[in-house]
């Protein structure tokens, strides 16, 4: 079991957006689009210092690791359909953010992660978080104490080098069709091929398949130089940067930046900047958030089992 990346399928409540439209040469292409989706804020927890130890339920959610010494109350933020009370579970210096809970596997519905996410980003807004993977369920609070007790060097090391760091996500997208009739424009080899089709009375099989790998060819080509460029030019404002595999035939770049919270603004620019510069694509970024794409710690305790 490992910490992982959020959810592949963001399903938020809707976010506000800052569309940023430049004028720019555009060839006949649509103009290029920079969409901040800005996460909805959830109500600020109250933290507090938390009194005596709560009564031991079935099972304990962990949302997150944190480096705290001083036992936290975050209030009632959790997941239930009455949210459960937040709290921290400890071991030397660092803790587990956890609530009360059933022992059962929880569906990923869009209830269920927006509870997750909602702690984890109410909790990073004051400490650098390990994001646990959805669904991580403990039977007890000495379950949990053991996993920070065996995976303590792990998780200092990660917290130390995710300090003050959040992430980024960014998808850029085109319209296949647009960027076609831009090859076909472009490309001497596609455009003949085009017009040979066209002037042609006949069976045109052959050359509409070489007209086919061409653009094909041509899309690929320009799709990795695109992706190329981008990750080249943030590569300056970010600690580090991760490519994932882009979703539908629309998407060509889907990735994660870490970002120091010092050069959020940067960042900001940055992709105003080179969304600018791309008149024909549009660059749609979230954040930010917990570290997801950049943590992976191996843990050694099994997770408790429905039933077990």
């Amino acid at each position: 079991m490992a910490p992982k990346r959020r959810p592949s399928r963001r399903t938020t409540a809707r976010p506000s957006r800052t569309v940023d439209k430049k004028a720019a040469p555009n060839n006949g292409m649509a103009a290029s689009r920079v969409i901040r989706e800005v996460p909805p804020r959830a109500a600020a927890p109250t933290v507090s210092k938390a009194g005596a130890k709560p009564v031991e339920s079935r099972g304990k959610y962990v949302y997150c690791v944190i480096r705290s010494e001083d036992a936290l109350r975050f209030g009632a933020v959790g997941l239930g359909t009455v949210p459960a009370e937040v709290s921290t579970v400890h071991y030397k210096d660092i803790a587990a953010v956890v609530s009360d809970t059933p022992i059962e596997v929880f569906d990923a519905t869009r209830e269920n992660v927006l509870a997750h996410e909602r702690v984890n980003e109410a909790v990073m807004r004051d400490h650098t978080v390990i994001p646990m993977s959805f669904g991580t369920v403990f039977k007890t609070r000495d379950d949990i104490i053991e996993l920070l007790r065996g995976a303590y060097s792990a998780f200092i090391d990660v917290l130390l080098k995710m300090e003050d760091k959040v992430e980024f996500g960014l998808k850029v997208l085109w319209e296949r069709d647009e960027v076609v009739k831009q090859i076909e424009r472009e490309d001497d080899d596609v455009r003949h091929l085009k017009g040979e089709i066209s002037s042609q009375s006949g069976p045109t099989y052959f050359a509409r398949v070489q007209y086919g790998r061409l653009v094909e060819s041509a899309l690929q080509a320009r799709s990795e130089r695109y992706v190329s460029e981008i990750f080249e030019a943030l590569r300056d404002v970010a600690v580090a940067s991760r490519a994932n595999k882009p979703i539908g035939d629309k998407m060509i770049m889907n990735a994660a930046f870490l970002v120091s919270r010092d050069r959020e603004v940067a960042f900001d620019a940055k992709v105003k900047a080179v969304g600018a510069k791309y008149a024909h694509l549009t660059f749609r970024y979230t954040g930010p958030w917990p570290p997801y794409n950049f943590v992976n710690i191996r843990l050694k305790l099994e997770r408790a089992a429905p039933g077990s």
